[in-house]
């Protein structure tokens, strides 16, 4: 079982890390929606309190009001923070469970960074934020949406690509230092270019850049069936911290 104070310290640094354009409070369910961009942790219900379970077909009532005023599906993000009357309404009522991810974590200065080489992160946002939607195959409608998440970005930021050496991206990683915390998101290489070491060496320099910056856990999540990335997290040292899924109600198609 996870310590739920980790649990809520992670929460909040990845709530800080991608942010959602508004986010509302139902009690200590936050209600986080983003119109222009379609992440599902930008788009979901996330409660935040095990004991926090009262007027639950209400407050899923008025979430759904919210999301549909919005136009996007009504999601929950289940963590370990998720109270269990309200898991056991879900299950009861049909709700799908997707997208199972796995929060990991390590403490910096026990991981090998000797092989790793100081990079300078990229100081164009622009340009890594181009880098991004070509490696990670987004539709060019989606670039004002991603634009406005990386400008809402309060803590420090690292942007960090790799290119060919004709100057095209094949590889980007995204850090970012919140206090004594390092969160890497965005982790993305191009298909073509995977199997070389491309990604484990562009992980490795962003947190050895977090690293140099006082950060002292790196935080970092993975979808449960990316065999890939698994690996390659557990090969730099990281361990699972914990997991969540996304629920649905029925009749959604994810």
């Amino acid at each position: 079982m996870p310590r739920l104070t980790v649990v809520r310290r992670l929460e909040a640094a990845g709530f800080r890390a991608w942010p959602a354009s508004s986010t509302f409070y139902d009690g200590t369910w936050a209600v986080r929606l983003t119109t222009s961009f379609p992440a599902k942790r930008l788009n979901s219900v996330n409660p935040l309190d095990p004991a926090d379970d009262a007027d639950i077909e209400a407050r899923i009532e008025r979430a759904g009001a919210r999301f549909a005023a919005a136009g996007r599906p009504l999601l929950f993000r289940q963590s370990p923070l998720a109270p269990p009357r309200l898991i056991r309404h879900l299950d009861t009522a049909g709700w799908s469970s997707f997208g199972e991810s796995i929060v990991f974590t390590a403490e910096l200065a026990a991981l090998d960074f000797s092989t790793a080489i100081d990079r300078i992160p990229l100081q164009d946002a622009r340009r890594y934020l181009d880098a991004s939607l070509l490696v990670h195959h987004r539709p060019p409608e989606l670039r004002d949406g991603l634009e406005e998440v990386l400008a809402s970005i309060r803590p420090p930021a690292a942007y960090f690509v790799r290119e060919t050496e004709e100057g095209g991206p094949i590889a980007v990683a995204l850090a970012i230092t919140d206090n004594d915390l390092a969160g890497i998101l965005d982790v993305a290489v191009d298909p073509a270019s995977r199997r070389q070491g491309i990604g484990i060496d562009l992980v490795a320099t962003a947190l050895r850049h977090t690293l140099h910056k006082g950060a002292r856990t790196g935080w970092l999540q993975v979808e449960a069936g990316n065999a890939a990335g698994l690996a390659l997290y557990r090969r730099l040292g990281f361990a699972e911290a914990y997991r969540y899924v996304y629920r649905a109600p029925p009749g959604l198609i994810v």
